[in-house]
């Protein structure tokens, strides 16, 4: 131990980490090993079992449960009774299909149930589909409705059958693993041990040979920046970097006193102007990303080639007069986007571009769009953040009506509420499920705003951004539309300053 000690006390800095981290590696590598095969033993095969057994019942259940719903349709035909077999039939074709065709998982007896099972299933859709539609002729029906009611109770023994083997065939994996099950906590608890002892080791070590040195440095060192320059000397009889470190600190602690105090005043200055610049130059970087994505979103390649095409059509179908209407409300956007810089406008200009953009993808879409605008604010004299209606709009369009055959209806309102312009664009278009409505409220909340769509998220994050209390709320149902209000502050036209007029009303 004494020849250890001093080979120890020898080593470098480097070589001390180096050891010390190789040990603290070889610790965790024991540890992932040993969580690696514990999720295997754990989230791979036993939940492997479960799910097999668990897919094989839900099977099972569905067929009987079509077989159910059938015969009760065949008894009364009502709406009713043929939308809950319908919506059966399909979560029972999704239930067979589930389970994967895998020879080398399932093994032979399985494979062959199960694709006897899927063979059968499919000549029985057949069969129940004629039935469902009234194909044959009407003397053949009784026939064929026993036929489909022997081809459910094939399939229903056919899956009861797959059930028990696949229920054998876990039950035998799970006796294999039982011994291994009670085997996890004594090896958890000797992996424990292990890794306990060595943090032990490990901490001593980097405690006795390194974070004391630098303690008894570092205490001197707060003498000194206490402007105590005649402490005693730091004793150690280290000779690797640390000692080379103390020997120094000792030679220059009496060089450095007369300096101390102009240092530390010319370190406080330049702390401060450093503060500074790294806050300008953060609102400098915000500013210019932002503006970035405001001029990338300002012209929509996709809206423009669409536009054109239109317009092209267009004009070889009538004189000019339409065209020459839709080339104008193009030109109108485009000017807007181009050369408008404020971040705030009036109302009155947001809408006339809203309108122009709207009879454009009218023009596009034809009766498919239908465009309305309620304002109960006065257009001419409330301000509202530049390029606020028309990504809305845009989003409206694009992923609302378009992907709807009859289309549908666009409606824009504004209002005043506590104080604050409500701006809400309503469709009623294919809308979106819960869980995509939850997904982008919370990645708004959060500022994961490449996650949401450039409109919708550059408009939050101007919106906050420039205002201390605005916010955006969001409503939509599958198949109904979508609702999106912003809430901003209400200012007006008179509350600019003078030399501030101009630009908001230009």
């Amino acid at each position: 131990m004494k020849k250890i000690n001093e080979l120890w006390q020898n080593l470098t800095i480097k070589n001390k980490t180096a050891a010390l981290t190789a040990l603290a590696f070889f610790s965790v590598i024991i540890l992932v090993l040993f969580d690696l095969w514990v999720v295997k033993f754990l989230a791979v095969d036993l939940n492997r079992i479960m799910e097999d057994n668990a897919r094989c019942g839900e099977m099972t259940d569905a067929l009987a449960a079509e077989k159910e719903k059938f015969a009760l349709y065949v008894r009364e035909q009502t709406g009713d009774n043929k939308k809950q077999l319908e919506t059966q039939i399909a979560s029972t074709g999704t239930c067979v299909f589930r389970i994967p065709l895998d020879y080398k998982h399932l093994g032979e007896e399985r494979y062959a149930l199960l694709q006897s099972i899927r063979s059968s299933y499919a000549l029985y859709c057949e069969a129940r589909d004629n039935i469902l539609r009234g194909n044959g002729r009407e003397n053949e029906y009784i026939q064929s409705l026993y036929e489909i009611y022997e081809m459910q109770d094939f399939l229903l023994a056919y899956a009861r059958r797959f059930a028990s083997a696949t229920q054998n065939a876990g039950n035998a994996a799970y006796s294999r693993l039982l011994p291994i099950f009670y085997g996890v906590p004594a090896a958890a608890i000797l992996t424990c041990i292990f890794l306990l002892f060595m943090v032990i080791w490990i901490t001593r070590t980097l405690n006795h040979g390194i974070v004391a040195p630098i303690l008894n440095l570092t205490k001197g060192a707060r003498k000194i920046a206490a402007n105590d320059f005649y402490v005693d000397d730091v004793k150690t009889d280290r000779k690797d970097e640390i000692g080379e470190l103390v020997k120094v600190f000792n030679k220059m602690k009496y060089a450095t006193g007369e300096y101390i105090g102009a240092l530390e005043e010319k370190r406080e200055v330049l702390d401060k102007l450093h503060v500074q610049e790294v806050e300008t130059l953060e609102v400098e970087k915000q500013l210019e990303i932002m503006n970035l994505e405001l001029l990338r979103n300002q012209i929509n390649p996709h809206f423009l080639f669409n536009t054109l095409n239109v317009i092209e059509g267009m004009a070889n179908l009538e004189d000019a007069g339409t065209t020459e209407k839709m080339i104008g409300a193009l030109s109108s956007i485009f000017r807007y986007n181009l050369k408008n810089q404020d971040t705030e406008v009036l109302l009155s200009r947001e809408l006339k571009v809203a309108q122009d953009y709207m009879y454009l993808q009218k023009m596009r879409f034809g009766d498919r769009v239908e465009f309305e605008t309620s304002c109960n604010v006065k257009a001419d004299e409330v301000l509202i953040p530049t390029f606020t209606l028309q990504p809305l709009l845009e989003n409206a369009v694009v992923h609302g009506l378009s992907p709807k055959i009859e289309g549908g209806v666009i409606r824009t309102g504004f209002w005043e509420e506590a104080g604050r312009l409500c701006v809400e664009v309503r469709d009623t278009g294919i809308g979106m499920s819960n869980a995509v409505l939850t997904g982008i409220l919370e990645n708004l909340k959060k500022g994961n705003y490449d996650l949401v769509g450039i409109g919708i998220g550059n408009i939050h994050r101007r919106i906050t951004t420039m205002y201390e209390h605005a916010g955006m709320e969001m409503e939509s149902r599958e198949g109904e539309g979508t609702v999106v209000r912003l809430y901003v502050p209400l200012r007006r036209l008179s509350d600019l300053p003078v030399g501030e007029k101009g630009s908001g009303a230009s």
